[in-house]
């Protein structure tokens, strides 16, 4: 494919932000890891050129791959068949999803680090009730053959636990995807800070629990409220760290 095509342009700038807002609250992995997005219409996805820093991409250097990681234009950077090993294998088999965070922040590793995985107990992570998939880790995730594997693991859920490892979660667009993001991250900060008071946590009720699970379900499908808490994210960080393509 040559042209880029209907929406890419803004889609194109959501995803550059998102990386600027990964690298912005403190998710980001150095050069490593992806977050990706699938060009509408097409079997292509955007992601970061392997070799930037999350706060070095832009939307005219992102980099236009296949479900396999490979380069499906021309560009200046590397394609990374490797990394894209798991988002390529949720694109391919999720098509409610149109993208793909993974991060792993220290939050995320440590709670992943636990045979329990998430809390339910908390604000945040109330609101993950049903929502996750765990997968036991297979070392670096370089190998096709963990693909279908890793898929069968998220199942129908949007957050998938790599255990030992991070965390990816994927929704239908870029809002929901950071939106969702946030709330897991959030969840395992609350869940370290909690686990170093002595005592037990306050268990939530099952009624209480299934109550958050369909009220953040209800929340995750408007598409507003993600939008809004994207674009006024995207403002906070802009007034600190302008760039000279908004």
């Amino acid at each position: 494919m040559d042209e880029w095509v209907a929406g890419e342009a803004e889609l194109r700038k959501d995803l550059a932000n998102f990386y600027h807002l990964v690298e912005f609250f403190g998710w980001s992995e150095l050069i490593f890891n992806h977050i990706s997005a699938r060009l509408p219409e097409t079997d292509c996805y955007l992601v970061n050129p392997f070799g930037l820093n999350y706060s070095e991409i832009t939307p005219d250097n992102l980099v236009t791959v296949n479900v396999d990681g490979e380069l499906a234009r021309p560009s200046a950077y590397p394609a990374n068949p490797a990394g894209f090993a798991l988002h390529g294998a949720i694109h391919s088999k999720r098509h409610d999803v149109n993208c793909v965070a993974h991060t792993h922040s220290l939050a995320i590793s440590a709670v992943a680090m636990k045979d329990a995985g998430f809390a339910h107990d908390n604000f945040y992570g109330a609101q993950l009730v049903g929502r996750i998939g765990y997968h036991e880790f297979e070392g670096i995730t370089l190998f096709a053959d963990e693909r279908d594997r890793m898929v069968e693991s998220l199942g129908e859920n949007h957050v998938l636990v790599l255990r030992n490892h991070g965390i990816a979660v994927c929704e239908r667009d870029i809002a929901s995807t950071f939106m969702l993001l946030w709330i897991a991250q959030r969840a395992a900060e609350v869940q370290c800070h909690a686990g170093q008071i002595p005592g037990p946590n306050r268990a939530l009720p099952e009624g209480v629990a299934e109550r958050c699970k369909a009220s953040a379900k209800k929340l995750m499908e408007n598409d507003k409220v993600a939008r809004m808490l994207f674009d006024s994210q995207v403002r906070l960080m802009r007034a600190k760290l302008p760039v000279d393509w908004m």
